[in-house]
């Protein structure tokens, strides 16, 4: 048994229970987690729409990005060993204990170790988020001297597809606040705009969801990368669009966490709290405009 947070069928508030861990598959790992991050998508499982839009009519667990320290492997397990520390995504939604618990059993295919020199807290704020923006910017294929805008370029995922595009190349624009001038251009923006463009950009990277708005800022024949939304941009004008559902994997990790031990991704943490507030960092997302990722410490 572990102490986990779970969405309910009955309630939209959180609820803390003790749940029985799912046994250790050939593949797995179990993990006792060291932190985990609150993101949007969480708060989107907590309180309704999404436990609806994908059809989960049971109890499941809350929490995708966490760090932690192996206590048990998978006969099938390689590269991993009880003890290790590592970062992972628990992406099974369907999950009766994900992130956000005491302990979890994760997919070793989604996990990474982590690289000497980063902060096994604040590493916690990466593996969703990173992951999202590298196959976000991945699938715009290569830089090739092309133009590329990033929407909520100060936030999780945008922040990390600024970083990671203009590492490969890209010459990149941040949309975002004034007032997130330093960190855009930090990041490796060579301009920050507060308004959507017209159709100026050979591609777009949509970290703000804005879909068919941010559409417009591409030019005919470009290409469009964003998240799942409930209103997802549709081609036109010969626009690529692609979008985009996280699929963690373990290499591609591995490579993220590299950067960041590197510089090249910056960790951002708005704060801590121990898992049983967890309902006050909940919060904190849900009324948006956070700079960071808030933590959940078991």
């Amino acid at each position: 048994m572990t102490l986990a947070l779970v969405s309910t069928p009955a309630s939209s508030a959180l609820s803390f229970e003790e749940v029985t861990l799912p046994p250790l598959g050939l593949g797995d790992l179990r993990v006792r987690v060291r932190a985990a991050s609150v993101d949007p998508v969480d708060t989107l499982f907590a309180g309704g729409p999404a436990r609806a839009i994908f059809g989960l009519t049971g109890t499941v667990g809350l929490g995708w990005s966490l760090t932690g320290v192996v206590t048990a492997t998978g006969a099938e397990v390689t590269g991993f060993a009880v003890g290790d520390s590592i970062a992972a995504v628990h992406s099974d939604f369907t999950a009766p204990v994900r992130a956000h618990a005491e302990e979890t059993v994760v997919p070793a295919a989604a996990a990474a170790p982590l690289p000497a020199g980063l902060d096994p807290v604040e590493a916690a704020s990466l593996p969703l988020n990173a992951s999202t923006a590298a196959q976000l910017v991945d699938r715009l294929g290569p830089a090739a001297g092309r133009t590329l805008l990033v929407t909520g370029a100060a936030g999780g995922v945008g922040g990390y597809a600024l970083a990671l595009a203009a590492h490969a190349g890209w010459t990149v624009t941040g949309l975002a606040r004034e007032s997130d001038r330093e960190f855009v251009l930090r990041a490796g923006a060579r301009e920050l705009v507060t308004e959507l463009p017209g159709p100026s950009f050979d591609a777009v990277v949509d970290g703000a969801v804005l879909h068919t708005a941010a559409l417009g800022a591409v030019r005919d024949g470009g290409t469009f990368a964003g998240v799942t939304s409930a209103s997802p941009a549709r081609a036109e004008r010969g626009i690529d669009v692609g979008i985009v559902s996280v699929q963690p994997e373990s290499s591609r990790l591995a490579e993220l966490l590299a950067l960041a031990a590197d510089g090249v991704l910056e960790l951002r943490v708005a704060g801590r709290f121990p898992l049983a507030e967890a309902a006050t960092a909940y919060g904190k997302v849900t009324d948006g405009g956070q700079r960071g990722r808030w933590l959940l410490t078991p």
